[in-house]
């Protein structure tokens, strides 16, 4: 395994010093180095990956020098249209480091989400001329420096993105000086627990992560049916769009998005339009914990502003936000007789069980029980 601190050492040597992107579980040792050593300015957590890109593109204007986004592989997605419409030779021609990490390669065991995902990577970047060094466990601490350096340095000198993936355990342990703690009480999961028990037949569509499987093992644990659940495996920051048209093409049903502060963040235009479409039937739940809890814990703008508020003058017709078990069920109880779509913000502390499972169901699975059910 390579030490993320070495790694950091060489990226200042090349002239590598402004990062930006979202978190990834594959590259979190090295987020956590870069947390406790580089400066605010200098390392911005985007609320997704194309705005991590045009952040490093903003600071090349202003500095000439070449910055580095890194994210999980999933995010390419979000990294097309700025990588080819903005960054691209053919356009600006803005250079960048691309610290990718690779879930889901081929051969190595992974959630089915990741996948496709990991299968087509390598060749995403290709087709999308996007020149890429493959940084693994069996390179020699020499053959890393020099990768990094001849990345970089095409990077500066061919003004254009580089790409290193990063595969699975290729960076060491690292410690976090600082605590990811928060001061609330309530878990995620006991606050799932709370919403899942006080309905029966509602139908409940759960955002990326950790959500998902807190949701799904308390199910099980407590032998109730999975059919009324949607889990939304993958694209991150779409689960309320999904529980949106769910609500609007089940009129009589009513639709219960469990959503997090890092993926409504991600899509944040979202929420002005369930505010101006306005269906009575959905409740959409943030479970606010101010980090990305999933794939490390870094810190989000969640705790830092009034999601509740956006949400209210983006036209939500009742907003709530608690943050203990008493005003959670006093909460869900006043809001059966309203009319939403609702938004109800639960503000709890950061963590989760070392053990907590994972669904047992395939996705495919999963939708055909739940589409089973709706009439």
């Amino acid at each position: 395994m390579f030490s993320p601190q070495l790694f950091h050492d060489k990226l200042v040597k090349c002239g590598v010093t402004f990062y930006s992107g979202v978190p990834d579980s594959l590259l979190k040792n090295f987020c956590y180095y870069v947390d406790d050593n580089v400066s605010s300015e200098n390392h911005i957590i985007a609320a997704n990956e194309g705005g991590a890109l045009a952040l490093a593109m903003g600071y090349h204007l202003g500095t000439g020098q070449v910055p580095l986004v890194y994210l999980q592989n999933s995010g390419l997605g979000n990294l097309v249209n700025p990588l080819l419409s903005l960054t691209d030779t053919e356009v600006y021609a803005t250079p960048a480091i691309l610290l990718i990490g690779w879930r889901g390669e081929p051969g190595v065991s992974d959630e089915p989400q990741h996948k496709k995902q990991g299968r087509v990577t390598l060749e995403l970047l290709s087709t999308m001329e996007v020149p890429y060094t493959i940084l693994s466990n069996d390179m020699s601490k020499t053959e890393v420096l020099d990768a990094v350096s001849h990345c970089a340095a095409s990077a500066r000198s061919e003004s254009r993105v580089h790409a290193l993936v990063v595969k699975k355990d290729f960076f060491e342990k690292y410690a976090p000086k600082q605590s990811y703690e928060s001061e609330y009480e309530l878990t995620r999961e006991k606050a799932i627990q709370l919403v899942a028990s006080h309905w029966n037949d509602e139908l409940i569509v759960a955002t990326t992560g950790l959500t998902s499987r807190e949701l799904y093992e308390y199910r099980s644990n407590t032998c109730k049916d999975h059919s009324h659940d949607f889990l939304v495996v993958g694209g991150m920051g779409h689960a309320n769009q999904i529980a949106l048209g769910l609500a609007l093409n089940q009129p009589s049903r009513r639709v219960i998005c469990l959503d997090g502060d890092g993926a409504i963040i991600m899509q944040m235009g979202a929420i002005p339009l369930i505010g101006t479409i306005k269906p009575q039937n959905l409740i959409h739940i943030v479970l606010n914990n101010g980090a990305h809890d999933s794939v490390g814990g870094q810190d989000t703008a969640g705790l830092d502003i009034e999601l509740s508020a956006i949400a209210k003058s983006s036209g939500y017709p009742y907003v709530f936000s608690c943050e203990t078990e008493e005003a959670i069920l006093e909460t869900l109880i006043r809001i059966e007789s309203l009319k939403g779509p609702i938004f109800f913000e639960i503000r709890v502390k950061k963590g989760f069980r070392s053990d907590i499972g994972r669904p047992k169901t395939t996705p495919l699975e999963n939708k055909t029980n739940f589409t089973s059910k709706l009439t």
